[in-house]
């Protein structure tokens, strides 16, 4: 991995399984790192024959008949991508070095403060037109981005040949993970959706996640992570095993897009305030259980903790509040997902999704129950694979054909597993249902009969905007396109060139549309509020116990958020021109929780 310091401070994140299949393809070369998924090694390979044709590089196909074809074609088209980025980002400083306006134009996606972006705009104004000068300029301190991957650690379907069922090691994450480890790549796997001891176990047996004689990680374990106390689990059990978390990325719970994984109430501005404070017991506690490991193993173990970062991502729309997280919190670097959905060049939308998402509104985006996993899921209406499931369970054949199984994870009718979005699935629930019928009431059928038929194929419907955009034959039945945006992308409403994007995240432009666009923070106060608005609904009418004191503690949570960012604004100077607006949306959500009801048992 590079050791030369990134040149931005953004990234941009693993989004669906297609919407950044490609990203680095189509940024890395302008110092830009983005994040693929490589669950979907179909998606993938079509994608490897894809790019092979467009770049004239030899493509050897690996079918499913080739032993550890999973794994294989995700080295293939990770190695691909690598060379790909390697040959652009070279032509890319000879284009830099040879064009004074490429130049131009690329000093102006530059952070402000980049001192990069100082010296060569001070090797312009000197009037340094010498291409040697620039060019030993740009080798000394460019450096493209990373090409970071992403596992959806629950994902790890186990499977079989006929009714034998495989070692573990090929389930479907660990098949993943191998693909990475084989590849020649020296970057990050970001391990999302909680722990997986298996897999985490797994990581042992590849010596490039283990550090080298001189402290060096050839590739890096990246985990995405809602709160300290998780990091801190997490970051330790690796340790036990000789492996280091060299960065923790924090995601709003609801503010993001895809699955919405809810905090106990927790808002992200006390969750990065405690890890500012304690990164230091983070980095101190790892170090100590990671050199006992690598001692007990034979293993190099560095004289210092290795590099920890701390990145944050979900919701962030303006560069105020990009700076905001950076600087008041400290963070090496912050996501920004769905408004790059909005960007051709950055990421893999067909044209017709694009446009839903372009004149989308506020009250289009919601969190859905369409996920097969049972988690919320942010959607957004009117898309292609609406049409297609209603126009199902119109005709009576809820379900999809389920081609791909990356989520026939539900055990309960057999050991293979079934996905709740398949038709087989769907028709035994529905079956189970019509024999409890006059047990219920109209309303409880129908909600029962929603729940059941809403679940939709992700597998499918999350890669088909990348088939859909570079004419790749979409075989099978039609299922459309599912989209995850976070509910902030509401306020954008144009498509937008990737300089542009850029200048607004540094606040050298906007590409805001004319809609009020709440701060980040009541972005996602509100929609805390709303959620356990509905939990308390929910639960209203058989409630238990531990449920009631789950909602309190989430209550509690949410207005000690309030409190942290009433005493933030009052003894700060952040977000000076909106602070008495942001003051009266926490006052009026600190109210709107204080009438806000939650039942009690009664008492017999």
């Amino acid at each position: 991995m590079t050791t030369k310091k990134p040149l931005h401070t953004f990234h941009i994140p693993v989004m669906g399984l297609a919407y950044t299949i490609d990203s680095p393809i189509r940024v890395a070369q302008y110092g830009i790192s983005s994040v693929v998924s490589i669950i979907d090694d179909d998606l993938i390979e079509k994608m490897n024959a894809f790019y092979s044709e467009k770049f004239k590089i030899p493509y050897q196909e690996i079918t499913e008949k080739i032993h550890d074809y999973r794994a294989q074609r995700v080295t293939s088209y990770l190695n691909l991508m690598d060379t790909i980025v390697k040959d652009k980002f070279e032509k890319f400083k000879v284009e830099l070095a040879e064009s004074k306006q490429a130049l131009e134009n690329y000093i102006a996606m530059l952070p402000n403060r980049s001192e990069i972006k100082k010296g060569l705009q001070n090797l312009i104004d000197e009037g340094i037109a010498v291409k040697d000068s620039i060019k030993n300029y740009l080798e000394e301190n460019l450096s493209p981005g990373e090409i970071d991957v992403n596992i959806m650690t629950k994902v790890d379907k186990d499977n079989f040949i006929k009714n034998e069922q495989l070692p573990v090691e090929f389930n479907d994450a660990h098949a993943s993970l191998r693909g990475f480890a084989n590849s020649n790549l020296s970057s990050s796997v970001v391990l999302s959706a909680g722990m997986n001891p298996r897999l985490y176990a797994y990581f042992e047996n590849f010596p490039v996640f283990y550090p080298d004689a001189n402290g060096k990680l050839q590739k890096k374990i990246i985990l995405k992570v809602s709160d300290f106390r998780s990091a801190m689990i997490q970051g330790n059990f690796l340790a036990k095993k000789g492996l280091w978390v060299s960065e923790y990325r924090i995601e709003s719970g609801l503010n993001c897009g895809g699955h919405a994984f809810a905090t106990d109430g927790y808002l992200l501005g006390p969750i990065l305030e405690e890890f500012k404070q304690k990164k230091e017991e983070l980095i101190q506690s790892a170090h100590g259980l990671m050199a006992k490991a690598l001692e007990t193993k034979g293993m190099p173990i560095p004289a210092m903790p290795l590099e920890l970062k701390i990145t944050v991502q979900g919701g962030v729309g303006t560069a105020e509040e990009h700076e905001f997280l950076l600087e008041k919190y400290q963070v090496d670097s912050v996501g920004w997902g769905s408004p790059f959905l909005l960007v051709p060049e950055a990421t893999s939308v067909d044209s017709e999704t694009r446009a839903l998402l372009e004149k989308s509104k506020e009250d289009d985006f919601y969190l859905s129950g369409i996920s097969p996993l049972g988690i919320r899921f942010n959607a957004v209406k009117g898309t292609t694979n609406d049409y297609f499931r209603q126009k199902r369970i119109d005709a009576n054949k809820a379900g999809s054909s389920c081609p791909k199984k990356f989520l026939a994870l539900s055990k309960e009718y057999g050991p293979k597993g079934m996905c709740p979005a398949s038709k087989s699935y769907q028709d035994l629930k529905l079956e189970e249902l019509e024999a409890e019928k006059d047990s219920l009431s109209q309303l409880a059928y129908n909600k029962k009969k929603n729940s059941i038929t809403e679940k939709s194929c992700l597998c499918v419907g999350l890669a088909n905007t990348a088939y859909l955009e570079n004419d790749i034959k979409i075989k099978g039945q039609s299922q459309g396109v599912i989209v995850c945006p976070g509910p902030n992308l509401a306020y954008f409403d144009k498509e937008v060139s990737l300089a542009d994007m850029v200048k607004h995240i540094y606040g050298n432009a906007s590409v805001l549309g004319n809609t009020e666009r709440p701060n980040v923070i009541i972005n996602e106060l509100k929609m805390y509020v709303d959620y356990l608005k509905n939990e308390i609904n929910e639960f209203s009418e058989q409630i238990t116990g531990p449920q009631i004191k789950k909602l309190n503690a989430f209550k509690s949570n949410l207005n000690e958020g309030i409190e942290y960012y009433q005493s933030l604004l009052a003894s700060s100077n952040w977000f000076e021109k909106s602070k008495q607006t942001i003051e009266k949306q926490l006052h009026s959500y600190k109210n709107e929780l204080q009438q806000l009801f939650i039942p009690e048992l009664a008492v017999v």
